[in-house]
């Protein structure tokens, strides 16, 4: 049984996603490509470690790459009971 942690970030992983789906499916399926291939892992797993998710980011979206931490901060705002998920994601995230 998924317990409230899992629920959590599952819903943030979906923050993540349909924010990088709205800049296009081509960038989208990159950064995909990339976490598999160099993380063996996808965007939920890379919750666990922020910084592949940061690093692919950077390597695809180059200087739209604050931009679209910010997108997924304001995406995950509606999110509650995540505070402190949210706070040490985005620390990694926006160093």
């Amino acid at each position: 049984m998924p317990t409230i942690d899992h629920e959590n970030k599952v819903a943030f992983a979906t923050c993540v996603e349909l924010v990088l789906m709205r800049h296009g499916n081509s960038n989208y399926n990159s950064v995909l490509s990339k976490l598999q291939a160099l993380y063996n892992c996808g965007i939920q797993e890379s919750l666990d470690n922020p910084k592949y998710l940061q690093d692919t980011l950077k390597e695809v979206y180059k200087n739209k790459y604050y931009s679209m931490v910010d997108e997924i901060k304001i995406e995950s705002e509606r999110l509650v009971d995540m505070d402190e998920f949210k706070d040490n994601f985005f620390k990694i995230m926006l160093r």
